[in-house]
């Protein structure tokens, strides 16, 4: 019901804003009105990633101002990881993720919580103690179930999603190269793993709907976005699997998250590829959700990362990555169950990407610049979903949480 009032709470200014009549103003220009009212027509929650400091920061009002006005769905990009809640063991900060949800509360926006179990930016102490050897099995489950039952505790009543497990599988060119449960041998992702055991994902679940029951649970990954060959390497299939033996042990699991990471110098996918793998989810019962959506691109010369990228060379990666933008966004839109669909930072002047991919560098992978103009991937995103709507772009069906 909560859900229901934010989005027609939303519905109504947007139409309010809209006064037009046979002899009387036309409405606005899709690119003059928020992404938030674009996709209410259809019941879509459009959000961001929050960077808690370029929030708070008064001295760019313009960061704050767009996460207030163009998002229906906000998510924390790290301050409701375990590291920024817990730095000191057994001593929480709260201060930042409470913020965030007290303003998502003033601005009618729903909150994905991210992220109750993840192996990487794990506190100091307990990455240390994984290292080591001082935390050993049994330790960490308990230290897991007690992180997931204070966290979804403190914020019950408060979070639409929560990605209780974010991903927990391989990837094809690690080794093991066929898809497990973990990462590299050796790696801290697969002594994660390891010492929790292969019950931990499902118990997660079971320990997050025990301290919530109304919050949606979802497992969130990358590299999920379209089916492959079926076979042992093939990640996707690994985890419509797992997600599949999940719901007949009748674990809790609500949904899957589909991060979305993409890069304009891979072949990625089309539409209907990407609305296929949507469509075999959420046959399972379970809603999804795209939630962590970006389009990288090469910022220097593809074949020599030195040399500054030709301008043709920019402007093909910029239109490829509002191509990636707008297969994503379009199979959200065809599949009725894909409630939100978040982008991870909005401007590239905070983004993620040009830290995390240094060599070859990327960036540009956000909807708009370092200066917050729009680029072809707003513009795109904002077509397609002013043209969005019946008979083939339906309303979102509500998901129900599992008992």
């Amino acid at each position: 019901m909560a859900t229901a009032g934010i989005l027609a709470a939303v519905v109504a200014a947007t139409l309010g804003a809209v006064s037009a009549s046979a002899n009387g103003p036309h409405a606005p220009s899709p690119k003059d009105q928020s992404l938030r009212g674009l996709a209410a027509r259809n019941g879509l929650y459009v959000g961001t990633a929050v960077d808690a400091n370029a929030y708070a920061d008064a001295s760019d009002p313009q960061y704050k101002s767009m996460v207030d006005s163009q998002f229906s769905t906000v998510t924390a990009e790290n301050a409701m990881k375990w590291e920024s809640l817990e730095p000191t063991r057994g001593t929480y900060d709260w201060a930042a993720a409470d913020a965030l949800v007290a303003a998502a509360a003033r601005n009618h926006q729903l909150v994905r919580g991210h992220v109750l179990t993840w192996y990487s930016q794990l506190p100091g102490w307990l990455n240390a103690g994984i290292q080591d050897g001082s935390i050993d099995g049994p330790q960490l489950r308990e230290l897991l179930h007690k992180h997931i039952t204070d966290v979804v505790t403190h914020f019950r009543g408060k979070i639409w999603q929560w990605d209780v497990v974010n991903e927990a599988v391989s990837d094809p060119w690690e080794t093991p190269s066929s898809i497990h449960l973990g990462g590299n041998t050796g790696s801290l992702k697969q002594k994660f793993a390891d010492l929790l055991g292969p019950d931990y994902i499902a118990d997660a679940f079971r320990w997050a709907r025990a301290a919530d029951k109304n919050a949606l649970l979802f497992y969130n990954d990358y590299n999920i976005e379209a089916f492959g060959d079926g076979g042992p390497g093939d990640k996707t299939q690994f985890v419509y699997d797992m997600v599949k033996r999940l719901r007949a042990q009748g674990v809790p699991i609500d949904g899957v998250g589909s991060q979305g990471h993409l890069s304009t110098q891979y072949g990625n996918y089309d539409v209907f590829a990407v609305a296929d793998a949507l469509d075999r989810f959420t046959d399972l019962g379970v809603a999804a959700a795209l939630t962590e959506v970006d389009a990288r691109s090469l910022t220097k010369n593809a074949s020599d990362p030195t040399v500054d990228a030709a301008g043709q060379d920019l402007n093909a990666r910029d239109q490829a990555s509002a191509y990636n933008y707008h297969v994503l966004l379009q199979a959200c839109l065809l599949n009725r169950h894909c409630l939100s669909f978040t982008v991870w930072g909005f401007t590239d002047k905070y983004s993620w990407i040009p830290n995390w991919f240094k060599n070859p560098p990327e960036g540009s992978g956000c909807l708009w610049d370092a200066n917050y103009q729009p680029k072809k991937s707003l513009r795109t995103v904002q077509g397609d979903l002013a043209a969005a709507g019946p008979p083939l772009v339906q309303p979102r069906v509500a998901q129900k949480p599992r008992r």
